[in-house]
This record gives structure tokens, C-alpha cells and sequence, in this order.
């Protein structure tokens, strides 16, 4: 009886042993599961963007911290500085962005992404040749007078359609439909400067001069002057690359 005994003991013991062996398992693999679950949740998600480095209060701190950031992008190493909900939250009551950027409407110059910027550090304005009249003048001064921002950058840009098409209505003495025509009488007078002299690509020389003029313009507006005359503000021309993705600076670049 005693012999009978033994393997029905054994049988329930090693029934236990079992049971036991497969609660351990299935508590492990609950973990391990519970960790990649977790695991696979955070796959994918945002992560903050790095914070850049406080407001600059002077046109030569803004205009090097653009530099800085054109060269990420010319590099291809962004870093999408302030571009999450905190920063978004951050200036929802007030903004101040150190800098007024006036540039072309073409697609392929987004300014933000050209100095890899933030939310609420640019003014942004973009026309057709960043031309300039009233209405957007009046945008231009909004940034130095309301925010103290303390830096503009006119940015032209290689191949410009609008001026390329500006320089051919005005050489060939035709008009451009609808107000188009508008745009071109802005842009007559860079004509007129580079029509005294023989350039190998005039539409370049063209975009050049525009952006130079319409700086120059700005900084004698009568309401930017004296703020450019004090030394709180300055205008600088600037010039895009399409092919490298370089910023060149032309004309007025502040000292650090």
C-alpha cells in the first residue's frame, strides 16, 4: 500500500512543481509584456525640442544667432528649437520676437526652416519680391516699434521668379496681367540700378539690388530711422542661396 502511496505523492507533487513553474512564467511574462508595452508606447512619441538660449537684445546677438541656425540647415543638422506645447504655451499671453524677416512668397525659402527658429522668435513677411508698400511697411515697423525687436533682414533669394519676370516686362516694355503690374513698378527702380552697368546674370544683379535698396529704404523710413540712428535697430540685406541653402550677408550687418 505504502508502494501505491509513493507515486500518486509524486504525481501531486509534481503537479505543484508545474503549477507553481507556470504562475512564475506567466507573472514574468506579464512583466515582460507590461514592459513592452510601455515600451512600444513611447516609440514614436515627441520629445521636447531643445529650448534656445534667452531673447538676444541687440541686432548683432539676433543676426549671429540666424547665422547660427542657417548653418544647421546648410548642414543638415537641425534642431527645431522651441517647437513644442511648452514654448507654445509659453508665448501665447505675449510675444517678442527679436527678429523681422521680409522675404519672398516662393516655396522653396521658408524662413523659419532657413535660421531653424522657434515659435516666437521671427515677424514674418513674405510678398511677391519682397516688395514693399504701405500696408507692409507698416507690418515691417510693427516688430522694432511694438516689440522692440531689434533686427530686420530683407531677404532676396537666388532665381526669383518675380523679379525674373519683373526684368523681362521692363526690358521687353510689356505689362504683366491683373496687379502683377504692381509688383513690377516696385521692382523698376533695382532695374534702373542695374541697367547702368553689364552684368553676366542681370536678374541676379537684379535681386541683389532690390534687396539692397529696399534695405536702405527701411533704414531711412520715418519711423525706423531714429531707432537705427540710436543703435537699437538694424536693417540688414541679405541674399538666399537655393543651391547650398546659404544666407549671404550684402549689406548692414550689425556687430556683435
Amino acid at each position: 500500500m505504502g508502494n501505491a502511496v509513493r507515486p500518486q505523492r509524486r504525481a501531486i507533487l509534481t503537479g505543484g512543481i508545474a503549477a507553481a513553474s507556470a504562475a512564475v512564467l506567466t507573472a514574468c511574462s506579464s512583466k515582460t509584456g507590461a514592459a513592452d508595452t510601455a515600451k512600444a508606447a513611447n516609440v514614436g512619441a515627441a520629445s521636447p525640442s531643445p529650448q534656445a538660449a534667452p531673447r538676444p537684445d541687440s541686432a548683432g546677438t539676433a543676426y549671429a544667432r540666424l547665422l547660427d541656425g542657417n548653418k544647421r540647415w546648410v548642414s543638415g543638422k537641425l534642431q527645431h528649437p522651441d517647437q513644442d506645447p511648452a514654448r507654445r504655451a509659453a508665448v501665447a499671453p505675449e510675444q517678442k520676437p527679436y527678429g523681422v524677416i521680409v522675404s519672398c512668397i516662393d516655396s522653396r525659402v521658408p524662413p523659419e526652416l532657413v535660421f531653424d527658429t522657434g515659435i516666437g522668435d521671427l515677424f514674418v513677411i513674405r510678398t511677391g519680391g519682397q516688395v514693399v508698400q504701405p500696408v507692409v511697411v507698416g507690418s515691417v515697423e510693427y516688430g522694432p516699434l511694438t516689440a522692440g525687436s531689434p533686427l530686420i533682414v530683407v531677404l532676396g533669394h537666388q532665381n526669383c521668379g518675380a523679379i525674373k519676370a519683373a526684368y523681362k516686362a521692363i526690358k521687353d516694355g510689356e505689362s504683366l496681367p491683373g496687379n502683377l503690374q504692381s509688383i513690377v513698378e516696385a521692382l523698376r527702380p533695382a532695374y534702373k540700378d542695374i541697367a547702368k552697368t553689364k552684368h553676366a546674370d542681370p536678374v541676379d544683379a537684379m535681386i541683389r539690388a532690390h534687396a539692397n535698396r529696399t534695405a536702405a529704404d527701411l533704414r531711412s523710413n520715418a519711423a525706423l530711422a531714429p531707432l537705427v540712428k540710436k543703435g537699437d535697430l538694424s536693417v540688414v540685406s541679405a541674399y538666399y542661396s537655393l543651391d547650398t541653402g546659404r544666407v549671404e550677408t550684402l549689406t548692414g550687418a550689425p556687430s556683435a
